[in-house]
């Protein structure tokens, strides 16, 4: 089953930018949604092909994948301030404890590209409530293992189920949320992860102070299973959604390599595993700078410092609307550009100047992941499950991978050392959001040069 309109050039090339949807007359309208590239949503059609905002539906359903977004992501990054105090019990490293998150986050990234294409015989709804409600579970089992490997095994474990919430829920907005909202949507479910990967920080450190670690680890287990139920209720089934029974091999790898082919979406897939590699790699090894002398601050000081996380879920949300209205490629740059510069301002001696580069950096990274993953779904005209997921693999593998590598630049030089790691990472990111801006840029052009000529 072909999984790209090779025969239409418009399928692979034409990318249009919100000056031109303005800018455009009405007969520009079957044009543009020819162009799987197109930068923003909001004149791809007049009539309504999915969910509407403002609906009954459209409101259950970002209920719903809120809470999704947060369990998955305060399970995945409970652990994350808790990296000292794994550290001191179970006689690691820093860069070894680390492997509590990556490993989590690294068998995510795998169970995430086989979750798409499972998702596509099983339905979206019904695999991420399995998956959310069998990793809490051995959320609560984690903290009784008294052995270092053991706990890393459950956390591996905790990872492969999890991989069945995030590209199937970016799936399933695609499917059933009309493009017009899709933005929208899209950055309600990343505001959701905001504030569950700030549950899982800070809500974890107070507990910590208060209980002690064991105890803190299992109550975000039973925090996940409350959530899941609230998703259980809250998400209509699909309606778009055309069930494929079977694991039909020869189909999922078309799907994988049809969109590795595509002209925009691998480099949406570099943006999103450079944006989170850095992300992580800060949040992963400030705890132990700021544990450290001369700032010697608590777990519980530690963990408040994630409150920041509350501007990713405003800016995801904020972002997320402002592409609908004036295209992806210079919302991407510039949460970018604002990722960068919070970066810059961590290598200051100042706590307070410290704070305020990681609330910068939180901003422009969900500003940056809110849009690159409404683009995957905008990109992918089939087969959307799959391209979710190689994003997601993206994503996460630069979690993993960069999040232990950043562990030896600590080693090596300290913060300094792991700030122009992170700063490399976003510039890398950078390049590759220049370089989709250009060409919608150029396609912009290019589809009024065309749309002139028609009329």
């Amino acid at each position: 089953m072909a999984v790209s309109r090779e025969n239409a050039p418009e399928a692979h090339s034409a990318v249009s930018e919100s000056a031109a949807d303005t800018a455009i007359s009405d007969a520009s309208h079957d044009i543009r949604s020819l162009s799987p590239l197109a930068s923003t949503n909001v004149a791809e059609t007049d009539d309504p092909v999915g969910i509407m905002p403002g609906s009954g539906a459209f409101r259950r359903i970002s209920i719903a994948l809120f809470l999704a977004g947060y369990a998955t992501f305060s399970l995945i990054y409970c652990v994350q301030p808790l990296l000292p105090e794994l550290s001191g019990h179970f006689m690691v490293g820093p860069a070894e404890s680390s492997l509590a998150l990556s490993l989590t986050t690294g068998f995510l990234a795998f169970a995430i590209l086989l979750a798409g294409a499972v998702s596509e015989a099983v339905g979206r709804k019904q695999l991420m409530l399995i998956s959310i409600c069998v990793a809490s579970v051995l959320n609560l089992i984690a903290p009784f293992l008294s052995d270092w490997h053991a706990f890393l095994v459950v956390r591996a474990l905790e990872g492969l189920m999890l991989g069945g919430v995030p590209a199937v829920a970016m799936a399933y907005l695609a499917e059933e949320i009309d493009p017009k909202g899709l933005g929208m949507a899209m950055g309600i479910y990343i505001s959701g992860t905001a504030i569950g990967g700030l549950s899982g920080r800070v809500v974890i450190g107070f507990l910590t102070d208060l209980f002690g670690w064991h105890v803190a680890l299992g109550a975000m287990g039973a925090l996940g299973l409350i959530a899941a139920l609230g998703f259980a209720i809250l998400l209509p089934a699909s309606r778009n959604f055309v069930r494929r029974p079977g694991f039909q091999v020869g189909y999922h790898v078309r799907a994988w390599g049809g969109h590795l082919k595509h002209v925009g979406l691998p480099f949406v897939f570099l943006i999103g595993a450079f944006a989170m590699g850095c992300f992580v790699t800060v949040f992963n090894y400030v705890g132990f700078r700021l544990s450290d002398a001369p700032y010697s601050l608590s777990q519980s000081q530690i963990g408040l410092i994630f409150v920041v996380y509350l501007c990713g879920s405003v800016t995801s949300s904020v972002a997320g609307a402002m592409s609908d209205k004036i295209g992806r490629g210079p919302v991407l740059v510039a949460g970018l550009i604002l990722a960068a510069v919070g970066v810059g301002l961590t290598v200051a001696d100042s706590l307070s100047v410290i704070i305020g580069g990681i609330v910068i950096l939180t901003s422009g990274f969900f500003v940056a992941h809110s849009i690159a993953s409404g683009w995957v779904g905008r990109l992918a005209e089939t087969a959307k499950g799959h391209a979710s997921s190689l994003y997601l693999l993206a994503y996460y593998l630069g979690s993993s991978i960069m999040g232990s590598v950043g562990g030896w630049f600590w080693d090596q030089g300290g913060w300094n050392a792991v700030a122009g790691f992170a700063g490399v990472l976003l510039l890398c990111g950078l390049l590759c959001g220049l370089y989709l801006w250009a060409r919608a840029a150029q396609a912009a052009r290019q589809s009024e040069m065309q749309v002139a000529r028609t009329a």
